[in-house]
């Protein structure tokens, strides 16, 4: 991919705006803001990193430490990420719903990036929507035009891998196994199982944890009680929890709600209501 030649993305309206925002959708995300020090994570989408000010270091499984700007990770790749800055810019794209083959160059990378263009890019289209504070509206913005100049080419599914993912993509939370949604497709088991990881690029068990997992991102600033929200988003008891998030994100789910509470949160998704946090 070369440097974009359409519309270029505007500088920031004046207004007073935020300094840590996420707009999340069913298969996009954009975050700006706190890091922290994640130790080992674990992510079912394509991820860029971008450093907000200064660099940050990345590392690819045990492999050596790179320092960069940009930094792209696959689906499912665990690293480390460390930020010079205390605010980092993050997109994730969803893997089932592009074609990784055919993504922007700087998408199809693994580690450190050079891609000066992209990274400012990016940090333009993270004023656009901050100085917008409250006043955003989402519907009002193309999250590809914004950060890559036009939609992402998307990945077509086979029809009865694309019913059982549209069904977990709605409800992350629900119980139904991959036998249940094998006899959904009208597909054995063991065929079920193939087709599903040749389709989507990932086991069953992965994808269902990583959805699980990401809707726990609709919640991080409700305000709710962290069993609340393991019990609504379909985790068995808070000891579950607790480790299947640590083990995607890198950090415990106390460490994620405490690094959220001054972040907001735009998306097209309504949450059911949870009971507030006891006084």
């Amino acid at each position: 991919m070369q440097p974009p030649t359409g519309r270029p993305v505007p500088e920031p309206r004046p207004g007073d705006p935020v300094d840590r925002l996420m707009w999340i959708s069913s298969d996009r995300l954009f975050y700006v803001g706190l890091l922290g020090v994640p130790s080992l994570r674990t992510m079912g989408c394509v991820i860029a990193y971008v450093a907000l000010e200064g660099s940050i270091r990345i590392q690819i499984d045990d492999a050596e430490w790179q320092r960069t700007q940009l930094a792209v990770v696959p689906p499912y790749v665990p690293h480390r990420v460390l930020s010079e800055s205390r605010h980092i810019d993050v997109i994730k794209v969803e893997a089932e719903t592009v074609d990784r083959n055919a993504l922007p160059e700087p998408l199809r990378g693994c580690g450190a990036i050079d891609a000066p263009w992209f990274v400012e890019r990016v940090r333009l289209g993270q004023r656009r929507l901050c100085a917008r504070n409250g006043g955003l509206d989402v519907a009002s913005f193309d999250f590809d035009a914004l950060f890559f100049d036009g939609p992402l080419p998307a990945r077509r599914l086979d029809r009865r891998i694309q019913g059982v993912v549209d069904a977990i993509k709605r409800d992350p939370s629900a119980p139904a196994g991959a036998k249940e949604c094998a006899d959904a497709a009208h597909l054995s088991f063991s065929r079920f199982l193939h087709l599903f990881k040749q389709e989507v690029g990932a086991p069953f068990r992965s994808f269902r944890t990583w959805k699980r997992a990401r809707s726990l991102l609709q919640y991080v600033n409700c305000g709710s009680n962290l069993l609340h929200v393991a019990l609504d988003t379909g985790y068995p008891d808070s000891t579950h929890f607790s480790h299947s998030i640590r083990h995607v994100y890198g950090l415990k789910p106390k460490d994620i709600f405490a690094g959220s509470r001054r972040l907001a949160v735009y998306g097209d998704v309504r949450l059911p209501e949870l009971e507030p946090v006891a006084k």
